[in-house]
């Protein structure tokens, strides 16, 4: 009897060689635009990172690094006739976007799209943001306006952001430096690190930790697989919800905080320490603890399915 698997075993080491005769070749292009403080930028790209600097110039540089899958520079051109690269600007407005032509229905082992385009764009410090990009990391800097960002494959890393953000990903950690507004972010395969933000945080991630340096605002947290911490620096106002299937839940609030506690584990126990409680029901080391904190006010809901739950109010640094 005959065997196949010479053949295949022939077959499948061509195909893993096919990719392994395209050397990658590189092509820049650059563009600047003189601007007004106060517009906006637009960056999208198909495969590839977008990194956004902050200048001190009125003027948006802008360099689109285009990585392309070929052996010789002709087919590397042959391959940018079907890349759709867009610099433009209208009034203090710059876009900037790179589109490449439709997936084949053939099957492609993974090489496709053959070209990739990094973004990599300098702006004046007030200045605002959308960026998308299926296949990278986002990187920004102390921007002053607003932030949208968004990517399918890639970490979040943002700078200090004056305005309102709004981060997702769907495979990737997310740190944001700090918030002068309101913020949103969200991952599913990552931790998420915020410093101080002013306003209100909505962050939520599928698979890790979430860690607060400062919140001013309300806060709601959520994550399936990882510890919570954070540390309110005002009173707290609205209703804050922190919720964790898989970890802790540790929450520092300012000496003689007034709200309504309600916190339950279903893994562990509830730690309450410098705060002037009246119980409702339960009790500290227990499995839930509902109250009035201080004259009471605004919510504070605290649960873990696996771990303790605490809250405390902050420690004052000595002089």
């Amino acid at each position: 009897m005959k065997t196949l698997f010479p053949s295949l075993f022939l077959s499948a080491l061509a195909a893993a060689v096919v990719p392994a005769v395209s050397a990658k070749i590189e092509r820049t292009v650059e563009k600047s635009f003189a601007v007004q403080p106060g517009g906006h930028l637009n960056v999208g790209t198909f495969a590839g990172e977008i990194v956004v600097e902050v200048g001190s110039t009125d003027t948006v540089q802008v360099t689109a690094r285009e990585h392309i899958r070929a052996g010789t520079d002709a087919e590397a051109d042959d391959e940018l006739k079907k890349l759709n690269l867009t610099l433009e600007q209208k009034g203090a407005d710059v876009t900037a976007v790179a589109e490449y032509e439709k997936t084949p229905m053939t099957f492609h082992f993974g090489s496709w799209p053959p070209v990739a385009v990094d973004f990599i764009v300098k702006v004046p410090a007030k200045y605002s943001a959308e960026l998308k990009t299926s296949g990278g990391d986002i990187t920004v800097g102390d921007l002053g306006g607003t932030l949208e960002a968004y990517t399918s494959g890639g970490a979040l890393r943002l700078g200090q952001i004056a305005g309102k953000v709004d981060a997702r990903t769907s495979g990737g950690s997310v740190h944001l430096a700090g918030g002068g507004a309101d913020v949103t972010l969200s991952t599913s395969g990552g931790n998420i690190t915020l410093g101080r933000v002013v306003g209100a945080a909505d962050v939520h991630t599928s698979g890790g930790d979430i860690k607060i340096t400062a919140i001013g605002g309300s806060l709601q947290a959520h994550t399936s697989g990882g510890d919570i911490t954070a540390a309110f620096t005002s009173p707290l106002s609205g209703e804050n919800v922190l919720t964790t299937s898989g970890g802790r839940v540790r929450v520092t609030v300012p000496a003689g905080s007034n709200f309504e506690l309600d916190a339950s584990t279903s893994g562990g126990r509830v730690h309450a320490d410098g705060l002037t409680l009246t119980i409702a029901h339960g009790g500290v080391n227990r499995s839930s603890l509902r109250g009035t904190v201080g004259s009471g006010g605004s919510t504070l809901r605290l649960h873990s399915s696996g771990g303790d739950v605490s809250v405390e109010t902050a420690k004052v640094a000595a002089n």
